[in-house]
């Protein structure tokens, strides 16, 4: 309807201003009164928030003008994302603009075109403060400005902006019109502070019939904002980033209180939106002050209503309303009956909580602290009893119980606690119950961490077929079954199917949790092991780097994800020939976890382990024997003389004692290893076939050939681990066997072997 230009005011003042007027040639009545009417709004208006008129007459021509406030800022959106401004701080700058337009609404004038565009923000004294501009479209409330016309419509079509536009504003059928259009603006104003989009992609509008639009703005109702950025997989991450937020913390900031205010404020029936722009920003202040907000989702009743009004005829022709008010009935008294029992559980939960805390014997503490482990150990005998009758509530417990026993690697009060708890959710559940299935997931990594994989992998397999059965492929406890799966047979030696697992878990994952889940970094440590094991140290090095850096993203550098990374990492570097690099890593990562998981947790002692096989790895025997000396000391006390980090560590010290060529005492050790090795693990596990070429090697530096030369075939036909295949012609420890044509043999035989075990599986 006009033109704006950016002019000089010289008298009385000096200062540049924003000069508008209407367009030469379009001098109809409908449009000069309506420019008058925007010219006669902004003069009766004084607020902060509002774009002042300085000066209005008409040029020589007759053509009406207006100078008013020039506003050199960005729309409200662009600000916010330039500036990169967090959630409570748009919401401060959004409070201004509502308290702007109530005050426009107190003048009786209602804008009905806001949108980013027309609230242009500047930085005052450093504090951004919003200017709502053009009125062009203003309509008055009163006769104050233009009495006899109301500027709805205009060349067939409706004023506005589609996307910003009230459902009634867009409805030729709707000529009462009122301030709560401009509530519904400003949802979507809100709406778009809060997501980066629109309620609706007006963009697709444009391919619609016009009564089709409509429609849509009168009976859809937009995603929640929470629900939008959840869905927007691909601009979720910029999203966040110009709200200095990770995509999780966002969403779970929307959710809730922001949910329920942006989509109160675009609600489409206008009796159930705020009624005025002060309404709406006082809820807002309310969720700032972390004080209860007057948004609340609508009850059952009105979305009832609501489905009636969309379908009249079929709900006309039905003679099911009676029943339809009975079964809402009947909800309510089930609802009723779910609160009480929810109520009754959380006595129950409150009372066994209170009984773990509690000393019977006030003898018992002598005045010393009572510490978290005596607490669980206690809980744990009476959770048989104190639970019994809530067999559900039961199980879930010791199934939590059951994780932190294994969060503290104590494995076996773990097991006992997980397959209680099974057994209890398979009676109640059945066995493809989603918790059912979780809990066997739990147990198969305990039964795991005890070396106990042939159970590990018989209750592995049969719960992913179970979850591929009852939940889907796609469902998240199915993905972690098989990426447990694989972790077991990695553990055993099956090194192609676990892969193969692993490569299948991770890439669904990605597919299906997204890019930054905790999951995924696990499921990439995963990987990596694999490849470790199959001697692909370059691709097993890219694929923890890329974790560690996301892990310490997500949960930062002290949590005990992050350091089992780095230590992953560290073992890596070392295979690699990076020993210095991996010992400075694993020094910083020990540091770390004496601090903060005690000396004798499960993984300081592994790390303990790796250290010390770094510092042998450069040649300093002597001070590695003492360190695993010590560690195997604490191993055997904590772990037991048979788990398998412990005899990794016998292993490793018989290797450190034969260096200092104390050959006789590191072949004793060396085969007590293998022995139990066998017992543990089987004569073909590949850790007992790595422990056995020790002994070869050992026998080899004392001159054995015959004997060294028979160990070698030994650990050659019962699973010669790929890294030690392709370092056994090179192995100076092995240096008085070459001339045997024996030795000639086997270095055939292990190349052989070496190239099936390395082929690509796809």
């Amino acid at each position: 309807m006009g033109q704006v230009w950016l002019a000089e005011q010289t008298a009385p003042l000096r200062r540049q201003v924003a000069l508008k007027l209407i367009k030469a040639g379009l001098f109809d009545d409908s449009l000069l009164e309506r420019f008058q009417a925007e010219r006669q709004s902004l003069a009766i208006m004084n607020h902060p928030a509002i774009a002042k008129v300085f000066d209005a007459g008409a040029t020589l021509e007759g053509q009406p003008y207006f100078a008013m406030e020039y506003v050199q800022g960005l729309s409200i959106t662009d600000y916010c994302d330039q500036k990169r401004l967090k959630i409570p701080e748009r919401l401060e700058l959004f409070i201004n603009v509502c308290e702007g337009v109530q005050h426009a609404h107190q003048k009786a004038i209602i804008h009905r075109d806001l949108k980013p565009a027309n609230i242009l923000v500047v930085d005052v004294d450093g504090k951004p403060t919003p200017r709502i501009i053009d009125f062009g479209i203003a309509k008055a409330l009163s006769s104050k400005t233009a009495p006899d016309t109301f500027f709805t419509h205009f060349a067939g079509g409706f004023v506005g902006t589609p996307g910003y536009v009230s459902p009634e504003q867009a409805d030729p059928a709707v000529v009462d019109v009122d301030t709560r259009t401009d509530v519904y603006s400003l949802g979507v104003i809100l709406y778009v502070l809060l997501t980066g989009c629109l309620p609706f992609d007006s963009a697709l509008w444009k391919q619609k019939p016009f009564p089709e639009v409509l429609r849509q703005l009168r009976e859809e109702d937009p995603p929640r904002p929470s629900t939008r950025i959840s869905a927007a997989r691909d601009t979720q991450e910029t999203t966040a980033h110009l709200r200095r937020m990770e995509p999780p913390q966002l969403i779970s900031l929307l959710h809730g209180d922001l949910d329920c205010i942006a989509m109160k404020a675009i609600e489409k029936d206008r009796d159930r939106r705020y009624a005025t722009p002060s309404a709406l920003a006082a809820d807002i202040e309310r969720f700032l002050q972390n004080r209860p907000v007057e948004a609340r989702p609508a009850g059952a009743a009105y979305r009832l209503r609501k489905y009636v009004r969309r379908h009249r005829v079929a709900v006309g022709v039905a003679s099911g309303l009676a029943a339809v008010l009975l079964a809402f009935a009947i909800t309510q008294a089930i609802q009723l009956r779910r609160i009480t029992r929810e109520r009754d559980r959380a006595d129950r939960v409150s009372a066994f909580m209170a009984n773990m805390f509690q000393i019977s014997d006030p003898s018992e503490s002598r005045g010393n602290s009572v510490t978290a482990r005596e607490i669980l150990d206690r809980a744990s005998k009476d959770i048989d009893t104190g639970l019994a009758k809530d067999p559900q509530l039961q199980a879930q417990m010791m199934d939590v119980m059951g994780l932190v026993y294994q969060n503290l690697g104590l494995y076996p009060q773990a097991q006992s606690l997980l397959e209680k708890a099974v057994a209890i959710e398979r009676s109640l559940l059945g066995e493809g119950g989603v918790e059912t299935l979780k809990t066997m997931n739990a147990l198969v990594s305990v039964l795991a961490h005890q070396a106990r994989y042939k159970e590990a992998e018989k209750l592995g397999r049969q719960t992913l077929e179970l979850a591929r059965i009852k939940l889907g492929p796609k469902d998240r406890n199915t993905i972690k079954s098989m990426h447990d799966l694989g972790y077991v047979l990695e553990d055993e030696g099956q090194f192609e199917e676990s892969e193969k697992l692993q490569r299948d878990s991770l890439t669904m994952a990605r597919e299906v949790f997204g890019p930054n889940d905790p999951d995924i970094v696990k499921f990439m440590s995963g990987l990596a092991t694999v490849e470790v094991r199959k001697n692909h140290l370059a691709e097993a090095e890219r694929i923890l780097r890329e974790a560690l850096d996301l892990q310490r993203r997500i949960v930062g550098p002290d949590h005990p994800d992050t350091l089992l990374l780095m230590n992953n990492l560290a073992a890596t570097l070392d295979d690699a020939g990076h020993a210095e690099e991996a010992e400075k890593l694993e020094r910083e990562l020990l540091n770390v976890q004496v601090r903060i998981l005690g000396p004798d947790h499960a993984d300081t002692l592994m790390t303990t382990s790796n250290l010390s096989n770094y510092i042998s790895d450069q040649g300093r025997y002597g001070e590695a024997e003492k360190l695993q000396r010590q560690n195997l000391e604490i191993q055997r006390r904590v772990l037991g003389p048979e788990h398998p980090e412990t005899l990794r560590t016998m292993d490793n010290l018989a290797n450190a004692i034969s260096e200092q060529h104390r050959y006789p005492e590191a072949e004793r050790l060396e085969r007590e290893t293998i022995e139990l090795r066998k017992k543990v693990s089987g004569p073909e596990n590949p850790m007992t076939a790595m422990a056995v070429y020790d002994l070869a090697c050992i026998l080899a530096l004392q001159g054995r050939r015959d004997e060294a030369i028979a160990e070698l075939r030994r650990s050659l036909e019962h699973g010669m681990p790929p890294k030690i295949l392709a370092g056994l012609p090179s192995d100076s420890d092995l240096q008085s066997l070459h001339p045997d044509p024996r030795f000639d043999a086997i270095i055939t035989e292990a190349k052989k072997r070496l190239a099936i075990a390395t082929r690509n599986p796809q």
